[in-house]
Parts: C-alpha cells; structure tokens; sequence
C-alpha cells in the first residue's frame, strides 16, 4: 500500500491533496500541523511525507530539523512557494528528497510522491532482507561458520579438512548445514546473498 502523509494546515489544501492522492491510488494520512504530525511520527512507518515550508506554529523546517534529530527514516518533500525555493534548496542539503514549487502540476506531484514511496519500499525490504540474513548467520555454530568462511574463500573441502584438522566427511556434513541454514543451494549463492546485504 503506498501512504503520503501531508503534513499542510491549510485544510482546504490538504482536502484537496488528500482527493488528489486517493483519486491516484495513494492512502493519504492529513496532519494539519508540524506538532500534530510530531505527535503520531512513531506511527509514520511506511511511504513518503509531503510537508508544507510555511506553516503556522511549527514551521515545515523546523519540524524537518526535529524530524533529523529522531533519525527519521521516511523520504520527505517539500511543498514550498516560489518564494521558499532557497530554503526548500538547504533542505535538500540537509537530506530532504525533494520539493515542488506551488502551484504544482497534480500529476507530476503523484508521481514524486509515488517515486519517493518506492524509494522507501525499497529501503524497507533491503532492512527486512538484513536482518532475516543476520538471523541466518547467529543460527550457525562456531565450526559451521569456520567452514563456512573458507567456503567462501574458494577453498575445497578436502583444503577445508586439512585447514580445520577434520576428516572430510565432517567438513560435507557442515557445508551442508551452511547451505540450508542459510537458505541457499551453493557456495556462489551464499557469496551472492551476503553481498547483496552488505551494499
């Protein structure tokens, strides 16, 4: 499902952004402040933000400054008056995904904010595939890891055996083990797998 949280206290804006997201298949969630949205941002676990410059009480850089101080994770853009574009621009530096200048082309907005929920979704599942692979690896005994270390490395088993000062049969039995827990059919996918969770 792919969630927008417009964070704007213009209620008729909002209003109109919230029609123009479910017209578009996009869940939106209105916050009408910076402190309304600060309030449930634990709740905020998947999608985008789509956060107003100016705003009263709060301001939309402030709350963005709160946001970076919680180490927040979701992809933020601007929504900013011709008149905001050079604070829009230090945000971006600061790590805000974008922003668009009103009045904005509806479409090309939708496709921002899908582009910035994709970017999540992506994130979320090279997290998801982290710890799964990490989960993996704390299920394997000290020998397996060792085995599996030297797997890696391109050596064979017999190689293995001499390394370890096990009889070769023994090194079959722990590759075995390594593959299947960690989900994989040879050593290349198990170089493969880690690879990916590292990048």
């Amino acid at each position: 499902m792919s969630v927008v949280h417009v964070v704007d206290d213009d209620p008729a804006l909002s209003d109109a952004l919230c029609f123009l997201f479910r017209s578009r298949g996009v869940t939106p969630v209105p916050h009408l402040s910076g402190e309304a949205f600060l309030a449930r941002v634990d709740e905020a676990r998947e999608g985008c933000v789509l956060l107003d410059v100016r705003m009263n009480g709060m301001s939309g850089l402030d709350l963005f400054g709160r946001l970076l101080a919680l180490k927040f994770r979701l992809p933020v853009i601007f929504l900013s008056g011709h008149g905001d574009v050079p604070m829009a621009v230090d945000a971006l530096k600061k790590g805000a995904r974008d922003f668009v200048v009103k009045p904005f082309n509806d479409n090309e907005l939708v496709d921002r904010v899908l582009a910035a929920v994709a970017e999540d979704d992506a994130r979320r599942a090279g997290e998801e595939r982290r710890a799964t692979v990490a989960q993996r690896l704390a299920g394997l005994s000290e020998r397996e890891r060792q085995v599996m270390e030297l797997m890696l490395a391109g050596r064979m088993n017999k190689v293995i055996a001499d390394d370890l000062g096990i009889a070769m049969r023994t090194v079959e039995a722990h590759r075995a083990r390594v593959l299947d827990k960690m989900g994989v059919r040879s050593a290349i996918e198990l170089a493969n797998l880690l690879a990916a969770t590292r990048s």
